[in-house]
């Protein structure tokens, strides 16, 4: 790599006169690179190339030193200004298409990369942007190689054909009994009937799934900061598909009497007069539950007993954008699951993930009858970083479990993904600072969705509850009335 920086140091006075002093202090300085100055008045000019350490580095180490030379003379300095910034480095591949980043030009060659900043203050140095723009620079080219490629998938395990009761879409069908209601893009109001199927479903997890293996309940907020997501990866990996909070500048009544006045006259919002009224958003709502989970045990040290943490979450809904990709109840914007976090040594992963394949498999062949299959996939945590196309070791990744559609015909593709299993190494227990009294700990999640359970159940068993499984029936005996309306 190579660093040409060109910048200036603002001096309180003309400073001319110190030259020859000058030029002892700085052939004196133990610095490996090469440095050119001058002094211009009421302003030093630097020139710094390096091909090891960084330039803006030696900047900084250079304005600490003359602020002692200068401060002797009676001469104040006033901060680092970048007039030219130039860094050259080698990438592994070459870009497929033109590059560009925020604060810089980017230039390509082949495999040659240049970034030109220009006009920058000295807390652009001091942040070390310049690192992370090179590292945004790679990442980008990385990804123009993945672009509509397909995420890694492997079968592990296929269960035998199932019978199928009907080929109808359950959600469909649920509307047209008035089961449920949509109530918004991709939110649902669920009726009785609808609403005891998907209790159903949590208390067959429960009771067959997190209880048996020893898990503990905790209850979280719905609300997840900035700084949670930016160590988890979800805000640099989808911050399109996020709903975010923003809070009202005040309450004070006052303040919204136009927006009041809008509202009463007109009988719509009037977008851009509320948009005047709210902060912008430092928080976003729950995308999934296991990074509040995360951040309530930042910088926790375990003890070893505890080990290994089981936690269970199934409070708090989830809501993510999905665009045009909506349908049923399926695919949907607001969700709800259980979320179930495992920390603990490495070995401890090993044989818990094996518990609960175990656990999740009596479920789906015993209780609920599915034709089902399990495979190997790109690991979710990579997905929500904006990564594909990576396969994991046998220990890190995950596993999904998916159930197939009859409503959509084909074996070969129509399947729905109802489950996970995931070993994520030490990716969020390093991001957060969580550790053990002995050993590593790693961690794991597994999410548990409720209603891709019932949409894959209803849609190989019917709607029928004397044709459900007999073993099912022991959670929902029989179907609550819906509601009477003239």
């Amino acid at each position: 790599m190579k660093f040409d920086l060109r910048c200036s140091i603002q001096l309180s006075r003309d400073a001319s006169s110190y030259g020859e002093d000058l030029k002892d202090f700085m052939e004196n300085m133990d610095i490996d690179a090469e440095v050119e100055w001058k002094i211009d008045g009421e302003s030093l000019n630097l020139h710094i190339v390096s091909t090891e350490r960084r330039s803006h580095e030696w900047a900084l180490r250079l304005y600490k030193q003359l602020t002692i030379f200068f401060g002797e003379r009676k001469v104040g300095l006033r901060g680092i200004h970048v007039d030219r910034y130039e860094v050259e480095f080698e990438m592994e591949r070459e870009a497929l298409k033109p590059i560009n980043i925020p604060f810089a030009t980017v230039i390509i060659d082949g495999k040659k990369a240049r970034i030109v900043i220009e006009d920058k203050e000295e807390e652009f140095l001091r942040q070390n942007y310049v690192d992370r723009m090179v590292r945004r620079v790679r990442e980008k080219v990385e990804q123009q190689y993945y672009e509509g490629k397909k995420e890694y998938w492997s079968l592990i395990w296929q269960s035998e054909r199932k019978e199928a009761r009907w080929d109808k879409d359950p959600s469909e069908e649920m509307q047209r009994r008035g089961w449920i209601k949509l109530m918004g893009k991709g939110r649902w109001f669920y009726f009785p009937p609808a609403a005891a199927i998907m209790r159903a479903m949590e208390r067959i997890a429960i009771e067959n799934v997190i209880k048996p293996l020893g898990f503990r309940e905790v209850i979280e907020p719905m609300h997840v900061t900035f700084d949670t997501w930016i160590k988890t990866g979800h805000l640099e990996g989808m911050p399109g598909e996020i709903y975010y909070i923003c809070e009202p500048e005040s309450r004070e009544m006052e303040e919204w009497e136009r927006f009041v006045d809008l509202l009463k006259i007109t009988k719509r919002v009037d977008e851009e007069e509320m948009m005047k009224h709210l902060k912008p958003p430092r928080e976003g709502v729950c995308y999934a539950q296991c990074p509040n989970i995360y951040t309530a045990l930042a910088g926790r040290t375990l003890a070893e007993e505890e080990l290994p943490l089981l936690l269970f979450e199934r409070s708090t809904p989830s809501d993510r954008y999905e665009a045009g990709g909506k349908h049923g109840i399926e695919r949907v914007d607001e969700f709800h699951r259980i979320e179930v976090v495992y920390i603990g040594a490495r070995e401890h992963l090993m044989e818990l993930r094996k518990k609960i394949m175990e656990r999740y498999s009596h479920v789906f062949n015993k209780i609920l009858d599915l034709e089902w299959r399990m495979a190997k996939v790109t690991p979710f945590y990579l997905q929500q970083a904006g990564i594909v196309e990576k396969e994991e070791d046998e220990i890190r990744g995950t596993i999904d479990f998916e159930a197939w559609l009859p409503y959509r015909g084909d074996r070969s593709k129509e399947w729905l993904e109802i489950q996970n299993v995931s070993i994520v190494g030490d990716k969020y227990t390093k991001a957060f600072n969580i550790k053990g009294q002995r050993n590593e700990l790693w961690s794991g999640c597994s999410g548990i969705g409720l209603e891709r359970w019932m949409v894959a159940f209803l849609a190989q068993k019917g709607m029928e509850p004397d044709e459900w499984p007999r073993e099912f029936k022991k959670y929902l005996p029989e179907l609550p009335d819906m509601p009477k309306f003239l």
